[in-house]
């Protein structure tokens, strides 16, 4: 009678207590395994250039990308454009143009558009461009001429400002450094000055022979007084 009681208890242990199994290698597998995935992934910048003339979007690079990039940080878009940097400024003496590149601001944008001044009157905007743009042309430049030159960026919530009060752009100002507006001078076409250079010597021989022809005129009409003539001696 005492062992029964014992052999009960016995198989009550045997079966409830949880049996402890050795780690086996396979096991450490697995942990690592499960570690590598859960581990972050580095960060991938995206290949984007503020710069870059007919620059993709970044989201349309995110999409893109087989792996997860980053784009540049970029303002809300309730906000209006930060101004465009406006950068290199080629002008072309002989078609009397100029090209105009610029470097997109830290912002959502839709469209870009330039504007021009001559003197101070109103500036002449040029068309809408779309956001991949960075670099435009302007045509019929006036030979000898200067302006100043702006690039304004724009989104639903409105556009970005320029470096004076009431975009008026008076004569001569051409913002700060770094900014979205700069000067332009426009220097004469090479024909001109050829024919500016033949016009001044066709001037210059036309007026030295009317001065010989009006002194010899003059000395025939008032006559030229003759030297005396030294008597002969004997």
């Amino acid at each position: 009678m005492l062992g029964s009681p014992f052999l009960l208890w016995l198989l009550a242990v045997s079966f409830l207590v949880p049996r402890v199994h050795p780690l086996t290698p396979e096991d450490f597998e697995e942990g690592e395994e499960d570690g590598t995935l859960r581990s972050p992934l580095p960060a991938v910048l995206c290949d984007y250039d503020r710069c870059r003339h007919l620059q993709v979007p970044c989201r349309e690079l995110q999409k893109a990308s087989p792996t997860a990039c980053l784009c540049p940080g970029l303002s809300s878009p309730l906000q209006r454009p930060s101004p465009p940097r406006l950068g290199e400024v080629h002008v072309v003496a002989e078609d009397s143009s100029a090209v105009v590149h610029w470097c997109a601001p830290s912002s959502p944008v839709q469209q870009y558009w330039l504007l021009l001044w001559e003197g101070s009157g109103a500036p002449q905007k040029g068309p809408p461009l779309n956001s991949t743009i960075r670099r435009a042309e302007l045509k019929g430049l006036k030979p000898g001429g200067t302006y100043v030159v702006c690039v304004v960026a724009a989104n639903s919530a409105g556009e970005s400002s320029l470096p004076w009060a009431g975009g008026q752009g008076p004569e001569g100002t051409a913002g700060p450094a770094f900014g979205p507006c700069g000067r332009l001078a426009v220097p004469p076409r090479p024909l001109s000055l050829i024919h500016a250079a033949v016009g001044v010597g066709t001037t210059l021989a036309l007026l030295s022979c009317g001065a010989l022809v009006w002194h010899f005129c003059l000395r025939q009409r008032c006559g030229c007084p003759r030297r005396a003539q030294p008597e002969a001696r004997l």
